[in-house]
């Protein structure tokens, strides 16, 4: 910071404060005042800050004639004085992170063009935009807050704090404060290190380049460094910095192409048209203001004006707007003017902070600490009752004359608490310390199995799994509901052309082996090859390559197709692949290669779709002068246009069905001859409509209408929205597993429907309940009928229904007064289809679902920005690190390539962990009460004193060394059956999901057989040692020969008993479970030579020679663990073989074939079809099933994706059609040119 050039910018940022203050007559803020607040915060600046606050009071700079105290300082003010702060973030970032909160949105805000130092007074919002969890100054206080509201911690805070008291603590001071310190560090190394990664990903996108024009020049800049009132320039295929007004493009009329995918999941191509106003004016000499509303999460909305110098005010439409998280695509570069920055824009206003996550079984783990807790307190109690009591029985007794006992009251009552305290001390390891630490590093490292899984690895992306939370990796293995995006999600944003019919006879490209008898499906260009002129399969190919929007553009390699809609790019595509090449398109034509052979086609009118034609047109002159017109468009508008007796509407109609069931997405297309004065007679009414004022667009219907009649068909095409790899397989085997799946989209509801049959989300023969209605009112009556239908008895069982709902409807089913029902409904329902929702839509569902339904776990998944919310809203958040960015990756809990991942990450990692964890939990409780409550019974000999019975640091270390290995086995290796077994019987994912293996029956049955163990291990040595047999040189067993000979039993039983749980062996399980119990008996051999050397462990002293010259220690270590270890060996194998589980069931199978690590390895790869079946056979049979069921009625979803006029844009101030847009190109000069 020393450098000259940080110096100049230093003074430069003070130049921009004095300009703003200069330039602010109308608030006469003296300087003085922003001086004296930067002198409070001085303690808190570093050399060079203070050398620059001390050059800024040299100066004695002030702006205005009125002070303003702090007292009387305006919150506007408050702002504006922090100028000069955010000035030097943006030129250093050095300034701590509570001083980039911006203070709040105000409800309007007024954005000057070219004029950085005026808009930087308006302290909007940075463009820097965090979904890491902690920054610098919240990372300590949010991270206690995280520990400390877990009640073991706060317990041993508690002991830590109890052990300074002096005379209570009968284990010394820090022998509690140490290891809570250590686990505390710990768990927070390894939240830093989460927290860095996801910091990591952050700057990936905050650092992204981007052009920025400022005071008449032009420079490169990371995207933070963008601030409201830049102009910037973004290129193709570029994501947009913030939310910008467009400004001017480098196409005709100032328009551009946009995919909105991360906003609303759709990948079509919208268009958006600069202001008239800009679209040919210089940005760099731009002057005026903008007035806009503030920021808000209303994506598809705006309000605002724009005044340029000596311009009258305008309006500006939400058409002109260019939202963050879109990307440009198809057009070279546009220049926009920054509006909302960072968490101001639209995307991260429908977002919200990363959440705090917590799994279920923290939260019952939570609970049982609490309950043991109370056991805690009632054992100390009864222990400092029976103190009461025993020293009341020997007060003046002879034979205890050393020990202070009164019978004074008084004396009494301090000495009853006083043990109190002792004893609760004393069993306080009852909750073990190491529990949660413990379960920190497990998880860690479980999340490096998930990231280094090769099953889990998408080579083509070069993307493997990432697990960004570890801390919910058992909530992996309890999932009943799983929330999906649709597009990037289910399917890949590819359409692809399949198949046709034309002429009765179906066509198909790049065929796979499995053909269909019905329907001989012909190769498609084996087909064309050969053919005249008029054959009806080259005029269908000619429509495909005419009837559209698509404008193309040369570049190296060939033709590239701009289109708005990708099903009219995949079917212009098939055309030229097969051919008939778009080559060209004028203000007047358009021009095709015909196998090398080009014709123009003179383009007189253009028909748009919509959603209520359901289809569109072109009106052309063919080469010879007829005058054709081309339509394409949904099977049930197009059929009732036809010629009388069309010779192949039934097999086309059957055809039809035919595609349906594959689930691809068909259009019909048609064709008409129209002579000369019919064409011009109509002409000249479409002319008055498209001039109409009032109802423009229903009369150009009108007389659409009146032209597209007396079609005859050609055929149909058939488009493939492509799926990603085997996700009807893995629909169908997270059915298996009892997960029910919703699909949440934006896109429209025939598309949804489409690709839920196609991933087989639907069914032939399941009803849908489609819910597409207007009002409240009308949506509850429409979700009544439908439980009336079900009958109110039915509704607890599953219906093979699904519910279909659009945007508009769950937005009143979400409604306090309809929710209930409208949950009831779903929940009875297989399938749940949400279309046209919104960002927030989608997290309110599952937020609906989460707080209503009880014990269920959710899972959100998708790969887009607006996907955001719904993953923070589940309970598990899982990003598709596709081709939409990376705002749902950073927002997620853990990041999979590709949705069939989905599968492995379920049904192996989630139901592993789910049960190695539950192990580890509930073994931990175990071994801390088999060895504590030994202290409760030692309680009853040695009249309640608070003597212990081992030695204070073998206690501390208990936990540590001697038993921190197995269950380190049981939480990393453990696995009841193969990764194979799992992906092949879906159902092995019940148990975890029902959470058999961790509840409140399974937890006491633990409690109680912990306590069983310590009784006997007490008994039996109790009865063995009790008369202190003596030693062949006359000595007698002492106080620490039998604490430590019941600590060697405790140790050795506790290591066998995790060795009994354990259902997987590896070497490390070996050396945890035998290697715990040898570092016990090296550590007595070390330990026991400490003092004099170190001052500790006196009463250590000779207890190795004692223990291992002693025939009894050998017998009380074989024995003990023999009484405690042999009925549960017993029980566990009777257990087995009269009641097994379907687990158990199948890991006796792969122990009978000798299944080896190999499974694990192998993973996905070995289960070829997730079935016992061939899924192309499986898929093939059904299609068979279906097409001989004539009762069935498909659903047959149409191949348009546009939105309805997105083509309109703006000239002047009225509207340009798409028809009229098209016409401006001319593709036949070099590059594209109006």
């Amino acid at each position: 910071c020393s450098s000259p050039e940080v110096r100049s910018q230093s003074e430069h940022c003070c130049g921009l404060y004095k300009n703003a203050r200069m330039e602010m007559a109308d608030e006469e803020v003296h300087m003085k005042d922003a001086v004296s607040w930067l002198s409070e915060e001085e303690s808190e600046m570093d050399s060079d800050s203070k050398h620059l606050l001390g050059e800024a009071k040299k100066k004695g700079l002030h702006y205005g004639s009125t002070a303003v105290s702090g007292e009387q300082e305006s919150g506007s003010s408050r702002r504006r004085r922090r100028v000069w702060w955010d000035c030097c973030r943006d030129q250093w970032g050095w300034l701590p992170c509570w001083r980039m909160n911006r203070v709040g949105p105000t409800p309007t805000r007024t954005i000057h063009i070219n004029t950085i130092e005026t808009n930087l007074e308006s302290q909007f919002c940075s463009n820097r935009i965090s979904t890491t969890k902690y920054n610098f100054l919240s990372f300590l206080p949010l991270f206690l807050y995280d520990q400390f509201r877990r009640y073991a911690n706060l317990f041993f805070l508690l002991i830590v704090f109890l052990q300074q008291i002096p005379g209570v603590s009968p284990t010394g001071r820090f022998t509690t404060a140490v290891p809570l310190f250590l686990v505390l560090l710990a768990t927070a190394v390894k939240e830093l290190i989460e927290d860095y990664r996801r910091h990591k990903a952050d700057n990936e996108v905050n650092r992204r380049w981007v052009k920025v024009f400022r005071c008449g020049g032009e420079e490169l800049v990371h995207w933070t460094k963008v601030v409201v009132g830049d102009i910037v320039e973004v290129r193709n295929k570029e994501f947009f910095p913030s939310d910008l007004l467009l400004l001017c493009s480098s196409e005709p009329q100032g328009i551009c192409y946009i995919e909105t995918s991360n906003l609303d999941g759709e990948t079509n191509l919208k268009i958006r048209q600069a202001h008239p106003d800009t679209m040919d004016q210089d940005v760099k000499r731009l002057g005026g203001r903008v007035e806009c509303e503030g920021p808000n999460n209303r994506l598809y909305e705006f309000t605002g004006n724009l005044q340029l110098d000596e311009h009258r005010l305008e309006p500006i439409q939400a058409d002109q707007i260019l939202l963050r998280g879109a990307q440009l695509r198809n057009t070279q570069w546009v220049r926009g003017l920054v509006l909302y920055t960072g968490h101001d824009s639209k995307l991260l206003q429908n977002a919200s902070r990363a959440p705090l996550k917590r799994s279920n079984m923290d939260r019952v783990t939570n609970r049982q600490v609490v309950f043991l807790f109370i056991i805690l307190l009632l054992l100390s109690l009864a222990s400092s009752i029976g103190a009461s009591v025993w020293n009341k029985w020997h007060v003046g007794r002879e034979e205890h004359w050393y020990l202070p006992l009164t019978a004074d009251p008084a004396a009494e009552v301090g000495r009853f608490f006083k043990s109190f305290l002792t004893f609760i001390i004393l069993y306080n390891n009852l909750i073990p310390i190491s529990l949660i630490v413990t379960l920190e590093v497990i998880k860690f490292l479980q999340a490096y199995f998930i990231n280094y899984d090769q099953d889990m690895y998408d080579a083509e992306t070069d993307t493997p799994a990432l697990a960004r939370n570890s801390n919910l990796n058992e909530e992996l293995g309890q999932v009943k509901y799983i929330f999906s995006d649709k597009t990037g999600t289910l399917t890949e944003n590819i359409m692809d052309f399949k198949k046709c019919t034309v002429a009765g006879q179906v066509y198909g490209m790049n065929l796979d082996s499995v053909s269909d008898d019905s329907y001989p499906v012909v190769e498609l260009e084996e087909a064309l090859q050969g053919l005249d002129g008029d054959s009806t399969l080259l005029e269908f190919m000619k429509v495909l390559a005419l009837c559209h929007t698509v404008i193309p553009e040369r570049e190296e390699g060939g033709v590239v197709y701009r289109a708005s809609s990708p099903d009219e790019g995949a079917l212009v595509r098939a055309a030229k692949d097969l051919g008939v090449v778009f080559e060209a398109r004028t203000p007047d034509s358009m021009i095709i290669s015909v196998r090398g052979h080009k014709e123009e086609y003179k383009l007189l009118n253009l028909l748009e779709f919509n959603s209520t034609r359901k289809r569109m047109s072109v009106i052309v002159r063919t080469p010879d002068g007829q005058i054709k017109l081309f339509c394409k468009g949904a099977d049930t508008v197009i059929y009732d246009r036809l010629l009388p007796n069309e010779a192949f509407a039934r097999q086309t109609e059957s055809h039809l069905e035919y595609f349906a069931v594959d689930g691809l997405r068909t259009l019909c297309i048609a064709e008409a001859t129209i002579d000369e004065q019919s064409y011009q007679d109509w002409n000249m009414q479409y002319r008055a409509a498209s001039t109409a004022l009032d109802d423009r667009e229903k009369k150009l219907d009108l007389a659409a209408e009146q032209i597209e009649k007396d079609l005859h068909l050609l055929g149909a095409t058939a488009i493939e929205d492509k799926l990603q790899e085997r996700v009807p397989e893995s629909i169908a085997l997270l059915r298996k597993a009892n997960i029910k799946i919703w699909v949440l989209t934006g896109d429209k509801q025939e598309t949804a429907i489409t690709i839920g049959y196609s991933s087989r989300q639907l069914t032939k023969n399941m009803t849908l309940m489609v819910i597409n209605v207007d009002s409240l009112e009308m949506v509850q009556a429409r979700i009544q009928d439908y439980i009336n239908q079900i009958g109110r008895d039915s509704l607890g069982r599953e219906q093979n229904a699904a519910v279909i709902i659009d945007g508009k409807s769950l937005h009143f089913a979400l409604d306090a007064a309809v929710s209930d029902q409208f949950l009831e409904l779903a929940l009875a329902c297989k399938s749940v289809i949400c279309c046209r929702v919104t960002p927030k839509q989608k997290a309110d569902v599952v937020e609906l679902v989460r707080t209503k339904v009880n014990d269920s776990i959710t899972l959100a998944i998708g790969d887009g920005a607006n996907d955001v919310s719904m993953i923070q809203a589940a309970h598990v958040g899982v990003g598709i690190s596709g081709r939409e960015g990376l705002q749902a990756t950073l927002a997620s809990d853990y990041a999979i390539s590709q949705f069939r991942f989905l599968v492995k990450l379920l049904l192996v990692h989630g139901a592993w962990n789910y049960n190695r964890l539950a192990k580890l939990i509930l073994y931990s409780f175990y071994k801390n009460i088999c060895l504590y409550m030994i202290e409760f019974w030692f309680a009853f000999l040695n009249g309640f004193s608070g003597q212990p019975l081992f030695e204070r640091w073998t206690i501390g270390l208990y936990n540590v060394i001697f038993t921190i290995a197995p269950p380190i086995a049981l939480g990393l290796f453990d696995q009841d059956v193969s990764a194979k077994a799992r992906l092949c019987i879906a159902s092995l994912y019940h148990p975890s999901q029902a959470r058999k293996g961790f509840n409140s029956r399974v937890f006491w049955k633990w409690i109680v057989l912990s306590i069983y163990h310590s009784l006997a291990l007490f008994l039996l040595i109790y009865f063995l040692l009790g008369h202190e047999t003596a030693f062949e040189n006359g000595k007698v067993f002492g106080l620490w020969y039998v604490g430590n000979t019941v600590y060697t039993a405790v140790v050795i039983t506790v290591c066998l008993k995790a060795g009994l749980e354990i259902d997987y062996w590896i070497c490390f399980t070996h050396l945890s479970i035998w290697g715990s119990i040898v570092s016990w008996f090296l550590f007595v051999l070390v330990y026991a030579h400490f003092w004099p050397t170190f001052p500790l462990a006196v009463e250590m002293v000779g207890q190795d020679f004692k223990l291992f010259a002693s025939s009894s220690f050998y017998a009380l270590f074989v024995l003990g663990p023999a009484v405690c270890i042999l009925p549960d060996l017993l029980w566990t194998a009777f257990q087995k073989t009269v009641w097994p589980t379907e687990i158990d069931k199948e890991r006796m199978k792969e122990i009978a074939a000798k299944t080896s690590l190999d499974d694990y390895e192998r993973g996905i790869s070995v289960a070829v079809s997730y079935s016992v079946s061939s899924p192309d056979t499986l898929e093939y049979e059904d299609r068979q099933a279906e097409l001989a069921d004539s009762s069935i009625a498909y659903r047959r979803g149409y191949a348009f994706s546009q939105e309805d006029h997105d083509g309109l844009l703006r000239r002047g101030s009225s509207r340009v059609q798409r028809r009229e847009m098209i016409r401006m190109y001319d593709t036949t000069q070099d590059g594209t040119s109006i």
